[in-house]
């Protein structure tokens, strides 16, 4: 469903992302981990088109997406939630939802929306700055699915969150794929959450990808020490 092949990716006149190639399957859940500063954002931001890669490929259900901007990415089946969530606060939970829609030929947000996420529908007029925590990333994931992506990517989703909603989201995440027949790449350091939601597991490290495990075959031992600082 996503396919990269030999991806760079510079800030500035540093390369960040070193030739990576990886493909993610049709309703799989593919964990990238990695501790801070070794190029998962990066990464993320590169494929949804936020940053430009200097060279390689990006596809999504065999369609070339490289070279694209972000909006065209979306249309054809790529939707992000960002490090942080990036909700607009003065908006209601509702309009942020709504705020999903741009590309989608309905304007009306999906009633499976409100299944997945029953607080959002109890909160839906709420202003989304009054949202916890754990509210927000449920808001910031809402919007992305209502684009209806083939591929959901996710940046530090329980980053900020306590560790009661944590598992919330990671319910809702394995909720989503059967409900959504999506495939979702999420960018985690939390190895319990990782090892709830995820088929498949890549490390990465200074931009190279460093160990590759299946969920099943995980020593936790050795992923727990490329996290550590």
């Amino acid at each position: 469903m996503l396919q990269v092949d030999d991806l760079h990716v510079n800030y500035g006149q540093s390369e960040i992302i070193h030739g990576l190639s990886f493909d993610a399957k049709h309703n799989e859940t593919l964990a990238i981990m990695g501790r801070n500063g070794m190029g998962k954002t990066t990464l993320f931001k590169s494929l949804i088109g936020v940053i430009p890669s200097v060279s390689g490929e990006v596809k999504v259900d065999e369609t070339m997406v490289s070279g694209l901007q972000s909006f065209e990415r979306v249309s054809n089946g790529i939707a992000y939630v960002p490090q942080g969530r990036m909700i607009f606060p003065t908006l209601t939970v509702k309009e942020n939802i709504e705020t999903g829609l741009e590309t989608s030929k309905s304007k009306k947000i999906p009633d499976d929306i409100y299944d997945l996420f029953p607080v959002l529908l109890e909160m839906r007029n709420r202003k989304g700055g009054n949202l916890s925590g754990g509210q927000q990333q449920q808001l910031a994931i809402a919007r992305a699915l209502v684009s209806n992506p083939k591929v959901l990517l996710l940046d530090e989703p329980t980053e900020g969150i306590q560790p009661s909603i944590i598992k919330d989201i990671a319910k809702v995440l394995n909720d989503i794929r059967k409900l959504r027949d999506i495939t979702i790449i999420v960018s985690e350091q939390v190895l319990s959450f990782t090892l709830e939601i995820a088929d498949r597991l890549l490390v990465i490290e200074k931009g190279k990808f460093v160990h590759e495990d299946l969920r099943e075959n995980v020593d936790e031992a050795k992923i727990s020490k490329y996290l550590s600082v």
